[in-house]
């Protein structure tokens, strides 16, 4: 079936999302085990090299956990990754139809509000008990208000974010992205997703050079002594040029054509090529121009190879679209479980550690299934919520004496193609309404003011 193959497509993509959150898990207890022993300097590839290796000897002498842990000292080059992968996705979820920018806004920024807002509402009473029962980490007051009210206090550092779990500083980049995508999409289509990506990465590359050279920044993950910090590098525009690929290989992809279709072995050399180049270059100050953009390229490029293969052979594709449903909350969480693991249980104890890591992967995994169950019920009640507090302030005279009834044609918003599903009274005092209207393709909870009877219709 043609279908069958779309969706193992559509699997190798969610298996890199699920290794992706998974390798910064990894990566981020592997920094904090060590105490930050290596993070990339601007120093050169040899003095790196050294560097390196000085600090995986920390994680042991068998040359087995020497060899597994060398790549888990790079695991933030996946941000770059979810990055690239983001703009493809994005293209994706248009199938192929106009952009209505409001109702995309809309569903994208609750998709990445709906489960940060679940995870930081329940994760910060959760951190005050352990907190208070250990005597140890409680985030404060102020933070804790920043957290639970995010986006409405938004900050690019992640300075309101950052005391409660180090990685959400990611959230607002990819908020970010999500309300600049219906510029890059109409862009796109007025100057061709050539012009685009060219335009994009000569924007990213001269942007990257005055976060440099000029205002001072370094890289997230290279820890130095810079005027900027690395302000200059959680700004959308730093990782531009990612973005604008994703969404080029996307729609080279619905018209059948570029990157997704190279041969295995094709992509594997252009991916490791690639690759190696932005590896070399992000030991140097000049590299720190153009390294993520090769480092996200080359990496997709090798990690759709790999999972593709898991896929196809293997038939892990349905196993590992489940385990990507649930990857977006996994990053969210992962760094409590690790944070409060370590520090409260493993602390300095190599062995120890080594034990938990694989229950770290899968606690995260249990927690992300959790929050992901528990979304729909906060949004939920957070509508239930609205419309009982809209109804309660709404005086009776603007609600009308119409009432509605299923199967009767409606306007929504002025627009006609509504149809009633189901009646709700929730008020009897003023007897308002709430109704669930379709329109063919979606439905929808709306108050009974929103709606107006069709009146073209009911003559008929």
């Amino acid at each position: 079936m043609a279908e069958s193959k779309g969706l193992r497509r559509l699997a190798w993509l969610e298996g890199i999302r699920i290794f992706a959150a998974a390798l910064l898990l990894f990566y981020h207890a592997q920094l904090l085990f060590t105490r930050y022993a290596f993070t990339p300097q601007p120093t050169g590839l040899i003095a790196n090299m050294q560097q390196l290796f000085a600090a995986t000897r920390q994680l042991g002498e068998s040359w087995i956990t020497q060899a597994l842990s060398l790549p888990i000292w790079f695991g933030y080059q996946f941000v770059d990754v979810f990055v690239l992968v983001s703009g493809f996705s994005l293209v994706l979820s248009l199938k192929g139809k106009p952009i209505e920018v409001g109702r995309f806004l809309k569903r994208r920024l609750l998709r990445i509000l709906l489960p940060f807002w679940t995870v930081a509402w329940l994760s910060y009473p959760v951190l005050w008990i352990v907190g208070k029962t250990t005597n140890s980490y409680i985030p404060d007051a102020w933070h804790t208000f920043a957290g639970m009210s995010f986006p409405i206090l938004f900050d690019y550092g992640g300075d309101l974010l950052l005391p409660t779990s180090g990685p959400w500083w990611f959230v607002p980049l990819i908020l970010s992205f999500a309300l600049v995508f219906p510029v890059l999409w109409y862009l796109m289509n007025r100057w061709g997703s050539r012009n685009l990506l060219i335009v994009a990465t000569a924007v990213t590359f001269i942007y990257r050079a005055f976060g440099v050279f000029v205002f001072g920044g370094h890289p997230t993950y290279a820890i130095v002594g810079a005027a900027a910090g690395w302000q200059p590098f959680v700004h959308f525009i730093a990782k531009l040029s990612t973005f604008v690929l994703g969404m080029v290989v996307a729609r080279q992809y619905v018209q059948g054509k570029g990157a997704i279709f190279w041969r295995s072995s094709r992509a594997l050399l252009i991916g490791l090529s690639l690759y190696a180049i932005g590896f070399v270059a992000q030991f140097y100050r000049l590299g720190w121009i153009f390294d993520d953009f090769l480092l996200a390229i080359g990496l997709t490029l090798c990690c759709m190879v790999v999972f593709r293969f898991l896929s196809d052979r293997l038939k892990l594709g349905t196993v590992m679209v489940w385990l990507g449903i649930h990857s977006y909350s996994y990053f969210l969480i992962h760094n409590f479980v690790v944070d409060r693991t370590l520090n409260l249980y493993v602390r300095n104890q190599l062995d120890l550690y080594y034990q938990v890591l694989p229950l770290m992967v899968v606690g995260t995994l249990i927690l992300a299934v959790i929050a992901d169950r528990v979304t729909p019920w906060i949004e939920r009640g957070a509508i239930a919520l609205w419309h009982y507090t809209d109804a309660r302030l709404t005086p009776t005279h603007k609600i009308g004496s119409w009432v509605p009834r299923v199967g009767e044609a409606v306007l929504y918003r002025g627009k006609p193609g509504w149809t009633i599903l189901n009646v709700e009274q929730v008020i009897h005092d003023k007897a308002f309404y709430l109704c669930r209207i379709s329109n063919g393709q979606r439905s929808i909870w709306v108050n009974q003011n929103d709606l107006k009877q069709d009146q073209a219709l009911s003559k008929v």
